[in-house]
């Protein structure tokens, strides 16, 4: 494990393997840990480095005030400590969304983006209706006592969580600090990265589970027409955390897609 501070933040990263960067940004309610069967998988190819955002895992707590751009410049940081140059940048979810913001700030540390199951925010993508239920639902969950708090989202897998990977979706959900993952989901309600879509132009790849019930294909189809060039590769009968659901697929289609950029 490597630490780099930035914002007055501890930020704590893993780094395994050799070759182009891949770095790896997680979704909310999680840490660096959900990648774990790409970390391995793909080191034999790539560098693989999946941090802990600020807030999460091993990392610091998160300071008041702590925005989106907050985010995109620690992960910014993070990258520029590994210092092996501009990085493949994969995020799921809400960990799409700081990659977003990432390429906002700082495109000259992004070689490739990778949208997986993810958001240009949840203002960005979604009805407001939704965006509305689910802020409301965020507030039901935090407002439980600390003894009673569940981060687990709905809908997150199509068939129920894969049973090999029970032990580590545990231990993530055991390490949630609430207060941080209030944060995210209201960072998330009220970001809207379209804007930014059309001036990206470096090769993205949209990465999505045929059955995700958070980000539904709809959202895929809209960055696809977005985003120039995009390429869009469905799993079939996976949900939201599609690289868990089905890590051989999804971590042959990310293999594929950074090795055609080299």
């Amino acid at each position: 494990m490597a630490v780099v501070r930035i914002g007055g933040v501890d930020v704590a990263y893993t780094r395994t393997g050799h070759g182009p960067v891949l770095m790896l940004a997680h979704g909310a309610g999680s840490d660096g840990r959900m990648w774990q069967p790409q970390v391995e998988a793909l080191a034999d190819e790539f560098t693989v480095v999946a941090w802990d955002e600020p807030g999460a895992g091993r990392s610091g707590a998160l300071p008041a005030g702590f925005g989106l751009e907050d985010f995109a410049r620690a992960l910014a940081a993070v990258i520029e400590d590994v210092g092996l140059g501009p990085a493949h940048v994969a995020g799921l979810s809400w960990g799409g969304t700081v990659a977003l913001e990432l390429y906002r700030w700082r495109p000259d540390l992004v070689r490739s983006l990778l949208m997986v199951d993810a958001y240009a925010g949840w203002k960005g993508s979604l009805p407001p209706e939704e965006v509305e239920a689910r802020v409301e639902g965020a507030r039901r969950m935090f407002a439980a006592p600390r003894e009673e708090f569940d981060p687990t989202l709905p809908g997150l897998f199509a068939a129920g969580p894969p049973e090999r990977f029970t032990a580590v979706l545990d231990a993530m959900n055991r390490d949630v600090r609430p207060e941080s993952m209030a944060a995210q989901l209201a960072l998330m309600a009220e970001a809207d990265e379209t804007d930014l879509l059309p001036r990206i132009s470096v090769p993205t790849l949209l990465l999505w589970g045929e059955e995700d019930a958070r980000s539904p294909l709809d959202v895929a189809y809209a960055f696809q027409d977005a985003i120039p060039h995009a390429e869009l590769v469905v799993i079939p009968a996976v949900g939201h955390m599609s690289n868990l659901e089905a890590p051989e697929a999804f971590t042959a289609a990310v293999r594929a897609f950074c090795r055609a950029q080299a």
